[in-house]
């Protein structure tokens, strides 16, 4: 399938892995940093509405997409990824802090990127919680010191074993397709038939094995039985290794505009991914109560991390869309553009 108009795609030899992105306009640099189980192209929709205005640059992030094969030290949370992103900037030679854009996962991203390197401004849609994805206490300390209850083994088995083997049907829950009907957007909302199978194609691109997606996992004797090994996607997302909380700390502090969809599933209080939510539902035997792992308060841990930076002077806007899902982008794309847009040119 060709690319919408004005949208090219290409590749460069960074220092650290070749990658693969789309690009579109000219102007003040753009990156759009892409989420879990996606690539560029799921912001390739709103490339040409800002093009006129802006540089915008949609990388496939290690492990996704038609960039270079490489591992994921998870031990060093989303880093990789953020080294990866500086390393692109570096090879496009863009010498001016880029605006960053980071959904779900590439939202821990582009806030490990803003801590090492001076950024115009962030823009968080739907992020992973400032501690990381399941396992928390309210504070966001591990509900367990090993991790328990998050990465790599809370995989659902079936939906790694269709990835590996490129189900792209819809003969099952567990396939891709119906898996990101049911959580990227709102049920209700529909990709055209030839959009929604190039998104389901590019999904199919994810590197699958301990290295990527999941990653490895480990036993342990606390609840539910697994804990995060050191590599792949879902163990660097573990409350053991993720944790952007310090963005606090920055000086000076980017102005930072957070979007999220009120219905979505999968960053939410209570998400139903989150092993705590499931273990009270009575869906994972021996769940040992509200007090050891209680579900985790997702939008709850990010809406207090950006008060307090709020409070400590930075410039935070925040915009929930009611009726959208994970992906407002996606089922409120208009709205969201107006939103995103009138936030930069705000600056």
């Amino acid at each position: 399938m060709s690319y919408l108009p004005g949208v090219h795609d290409a590749t460069v030899d960074t220092d650290r892995i070749r990658m693969h992105y789309l690009e579109a306009g000219a102007g003040p640099p753009v990156i759009m940093v892409h989420g879990n189980l996606s690539t560029g192209r799921f912001y390739e929709h709103l490339l040409p509405e800002l093009a006129g205005r802006y540089r915008v640059i949609a990388p496939d992030m290690r492990g996704f997409g038609d960039s270079e094969p490489a591992p994921l030290d998870a031990t060093r949370g989303l880093a990789d990824w953020a080294d990866d992103t500086f390393a692109l900037v570096r090879a496009l030679g863009i010498d001016e802090p880029p605006h960053l854009v980071g959904w779900s996962t590439g939202g821990a991203a582009i806030a490990r990127y803003a801590m090492d390197h001076p950024v115009a401004s962030l823009t968080f849609i739907d992020p992973v919680s400032p501690h990381g994805y399941g396992g928390t206490l309210a504070d966001g300390t591990p509900c367990f010191p090993d991790g328990a209850g998050s990465g790599g083994g809370t995989a659902n088995p079936e939906v790694v074993r269709r990835l590996a083997a490129g189900d792209a049907s819809d003969e099952s829950p567990a396939s891709i397709r119906n898996v990101m009907n049911a959580l990227y957007w709102v049920p209700s909302h529909r990709e055209p038939p030839d959009r929604e199978d190039m998104l389901v194609a590019e999904i199919l691109k994810t590197v699958i094995g301990v290295e990527n997606y999941p990653g490895d996992s480990v036993a342990t004797e606390n609840w539910p039985g697994m804990a995060p090994g050191r590599t792949g996607i879902l163990n660097a997302l573990s409350p053991r290794y993720c944790d952007w909380s310090d963005l606090v700390e920055l000086d000076p502090k980017p102005p930072v505009l957070w979007t999220h969809g009120a219905a979505d599933l999968v960053v939410a209080d209570g998400s139903r991914l989150d092993f705590g939510t499931l273990g009270a539902a009575g869906e994972v035997p021996g769940w040992p109560g509200q007090d050891v792992f209680p579900p985790q308060m997702m939008i709850t841990q990010i809406r207090e991390l950006l008060e307090r930076y709020a409070a400590a002077g930075g410039r935070v806007r925040t915009e929930m869309f009611d009726g959208c899902g994970h992906g407002p982008h996606f089922d409120a794309r208009n709205r969201w553009l107006d939103v995103f847009t009138s936030f930069l040119t705000s600056l």
